[in-house]
């Protein structure tokens, strides 16, 4: 296809971008290029004109930490949008920041986005999601439902005519799917995540020590002596945690064990495992038969919890293996697709 000089330029200025728009993180690949941001999915904004005064990491430090004239706050909760506004702010602001220096007065940014979204979402929450991006800039949106992404980044041949078993655990959902010739056979979305499970860890310490901490402090708990099993050594671990003592009033600090933290994350692992069932369930016999061979592959942040491979194992009876890059596998998966856009047309949401 020849280019004119205008197409060339119009090109150079809206490469088309694959977005995981997830509760925790927001992630963008660019076609031709790769994973380009991955930042957290905060924004800051002044309370009476609402500018902008950073998005994802710079945002996040400032959570519960801002005077009463500007609101840090993670516009994204369970999977979808829980603030219109600020999340078509923090868009613009993360699109602007991977094409800084790309834009001018008369090219302005205006790049196809693919979407990766819960695959449990609602007609109205799809369209905020769509409705937002083409505000932020967008000249065309479609969505991808996070199991089949997911899928598709891990490397699993969803093309074929075989059983394939997902298990994408973000902050806000956690999504488990049976996918076969590109298409999801079955799914179940339940909104339980590393969120919740933060959260738990922030009820369990106010429930038994009367602190109250914060979920950014719950969740380096989770990540260092958190466990959905407790394996050898691992048992004997502890960490000092700080907060405010809710009888007192004064900052004080206890020390959580590796099983206290456990105890306070079996009711959110329990739910993970329930879902995990019940799609095993409603599988199709000759799809089952393939599991046994392929087993389930498990992707997102959630799935780095220790032990969780392991012991969704034992409950099924399946071999269970963590992606590379677990992480990446949703917005890797959705830059595959807006790579071959052809290709992989019948994986995208009507």
């Amino acid at each position: 296809m020849r280019f004119t000089p205008a197409r060339k330029l119009f090109n150079f200025f809206s490469n088309d971008v694959a977005i995981d728009l997830g509760t925790a993180n927001t992630v963008i690949y660019v076609r031709g290029k790769g994973i380009v941001l991955n930042e957290p999915s905060v924004v800051a904004v002044r309370v009476h004109t609402k500018n902008v005064l950073a998005a994802g990491k710079r945002a996040k430090e400032m959570l519960g930490k801002t005077p009463e004239n500007i609101i840090a706050s993670r516009p994204m909760r369970d999977g979808v949008i829980a603030d219109y506004e600020l999340t078509e702010s923090m868009l613009r602001y993360f699109i602007s920041a991977i094409h800084e220096g790309r834009s001018s007065l008369f090219f302005k940014p205006r790049p196809r986005m693919i979407i990766g979204v819960p695959s449990g979402i609602t007609q109205v929450e799809r369209r905020a999601i769509e409705e937002s991006a083409k505000e932020a800039g967008a000249r065309m949106v479609r969505t991808i439902m996070e199991p089949m992404a997911a899928a598709i980044g891990a490397g699993l041949p969803v093309q074929e005519p075989s059983g394939n078993m997902i298990v994408d655990i973000g902050g806000g959902t956690t999504e488990v799917a049976i996918i076969s010739l590109k298409s999801i056979v079955f799914c179940r979305s339940v909104r339980v995540g590393g969120d919740e499970m933060d959260v738990a860890i922030v009820q369990y310490v106010k429930r038994k020590y009367n602190l109250l901490i914060g979920e950014r402090t719950a969740e380096q708990v989770k990540m260092e002596i958190g466990s959905a099993l407790l394996e050898g050594e691992f048992h004997n671990k502890n960490m000092a945690v700080k907060g405010r003592d809710l009888v007192t009033g004064v900052p004080k600090t206890v020390v959580l064990s590796a099983p206290e933290v456990n105890e306070a994350l079996l009711e959110t692992i329990a739910s993970i495992v329930d879902a995990v069932r019940v799609v095993l369930e409603n599988t199709p016999p000759e799809l089952s038969s393939d599991l046994v061979m392929s087993g389930i592959t498990m992707a997102g942040g959630g799935s780095l919890l220790r032990g969780l491979d392991k012991l969704i194992s034992m409950e099924t009876g399946l071999p269970v293996v963590v992606a590379e890059d677990p992480l990446f596998c949703v917005v890797k998966g959705a830059g595959k697709v807006i790579e071959d856009l052809d290709f992989f047309q019948d994986a995208l949401m009507e």
